[in-house]
């Protein structure tokens, strides 16, 4: 009997077999996917972004490495909010 292949519906999660329910696993694999892929590059734009740890992220094309959050190299923009008193005193 020929021995069976995971299935794309199980993909990466398939390793913890029946344990933790089929939500936990479909978890897991979504984030896995998303952490193993290729993304782009904020610098040259090219699809080639790759994990090295936890939050540390480097392009194989033009091999700049940046910090992102741990599964996705995406990060947020933060705007700073500039206070009146900040304003008022750059100005005198």
């Amino acid at each position: 009997m020929p021995k069976k292949e995971h299935k794309k519906k199980v993909g990466s999660a398939g390793r913890l077999g029946p344990r933790y329910g089929t939500r936990v696993r479909a978890r897991v694999r979504a984030v896995e996917d998303r952490e193993k892929g290729y993304h782009r590059c904020p610098e040259c734009r090219s699809k080639s972004v790759k994990r090295v740890a936890s939050g540390i992220w480097e392009c194989q094309r033009c091999e700049t490495k940046f910090a992102a959050k741990a599964y996705t190299p995406s990060t947020t923009p933060i705007e700073r909010e500039i206070s009146p008193t900040a304003e008022e005193s750059g100005t005198e």
